[in-house]
Parts: C-alpha cells; structure tokens; sequence
C-alpha cells in the first residue's frame, strides 16, 4: 500500500502536466513512471484478491484529495515578504480543480477496472497465463484511465492533434512499463504467495467497488 500510494502521488504531482519530447514523440512525462502502480495493483489482486486492493485503490484516491487539498491551501497562503517565488510555486503545484478532479476520475476507474480484469482472468484461466492477465488487465485499465483522463483535464487547452497524439502515446508507453517489468511482478508474486501461503480466487467477491467488505 505504501508502495502504491508512494507512486500515485508521485505521478500526479510531478509528472502530470509537463509533455516531453522522446525520439521527437510528444509523450505525458508521468506515464514513464504511473504503470508502476499497476504493477502493484496486479500483485495486490493476484496474491490477495479483489476485495483487498479495493481498500488500497480507496486509500490512494483519499491521499489524492489530501494532496490536492494541501496544495491548494499552501498554494494560497500570502507570501511571506521578500520570497520571491510564488509564481513559480503556484504553477508547479498549483493544479487546478479541473486536472485534480480528471486526476481522480481517472485514478479511480482505471484503477477499478485493471483489478477486475485480472480477477475474472484469473478464474476464467484457472490461475495460468500470468504474464497474460497481467499485461491484457494493463490494457484495458490504461485505456480507460487516458480516455478519461486527457480529454477532462485538457481538452481545450491542447490542440486536438496534441491531445490524441499525447493519449495514442500514453496508453502504448504505460502498457509497455507493464510488459517490461513482467519478469519483476512474476518474482514478487511468486515470493509473496510462497512466503504468505496465499493465492486468492475471487470466486465469491462482490464486485462492487463501493463496498470494502470482503
């Protein structure tokens, strides 16, 4: 969960709103370091079930909004006399409420919709095809986070070129980050069901993502 959380905020508070330029691609910078926390999501539900990484999904959507609280609040505080910096810190930190609540909406789908897939991957195949679930869950969780997030937080602001080259580039970059750290998710999967004596079928989960009964 720390892990997890740890690299959400990270994304979302460093990476998401600078574009770069790789191999002359433009390309979102957080999207080089986001998939990671699909990496975890996969182990969470592989090793532990729907029903757990549904509370740490929860809990990363509350340290979003604390972090959006915080920033906006330090944000406003009057500067002191003589630091000469507010402008700078206002656009570096100052996300508005547009790309905050984009940021959650698509946190919170994504997120949602990556950890059910693998959960019914895992019964339809019986547990096999690992790398399988873990890569095909990425896809579908990516997808939805990008759609729901660039259009909300910045249609309008981008050129609608930009905007679906940004989003074609996201979802390849993130489902790329997912496939390549394949062999890392198999290590700590495998160490985590051998060392917990655990390997959760969600046979009878509720999939309601409002609940965080089991």
């Amino acid at each position: 969960m720390a892990g997890f959380i740890t690299i959400l905020l990270c994304s979302n508070l460093i990476g998401v709103g600078k574009v770069g330029l790789v191999f002359g691609i433009p390309i979102g910078a957080g999207n080089f370091f986001f998939p990671i926390s699909y990496v975890f999501g996969d182990v969470l539900t592989e090793v532990y079930g729907y029903a757990r990484s549904r509370r740490v999904i929860w809990a990363g959507f509350a340290a979003l909004i604390f972090a959006a609280v915080m920033s906006w609040t330090i944000v406003a505080l009057p500067p002191a006399p003589g630091w000469p910096n507010q402008a700078a810190y206002s656009l570096v930190f100052g996300s508005t409420p547009r790309i905050v609540a984009a940021s959650l909406a698509a946190f919170w789908a994504g997120d949602f919709v990556n950890s059910y897939v693998l959960a019914k991957m895992k019964l339809s195949t019986q547990g096999r095809f690992l790398w399988m679930r873990t890569i095909g869950s990425t896809v579908v969780g990516q997808a939805v986070d990008t759609a729901i997030f660039y259009p909300l937080a910045f249609w309008g602001s981008w050129t609608p070129e930009l905007l679906a080259s940004v989003m074609v580039t996201s979802v390849c970059i993130k489902v790329a980050v997912e496939a390549a750290m394949t062999p890392v998710t198999y290590a700590v999967i495998g160490f985590l069901k051998r060392a917990e004596q655990e390997d959760f079928y969600d046979a009878g989960t509720d999939f309601n993502p409002f609940t965080l009964r089991d």
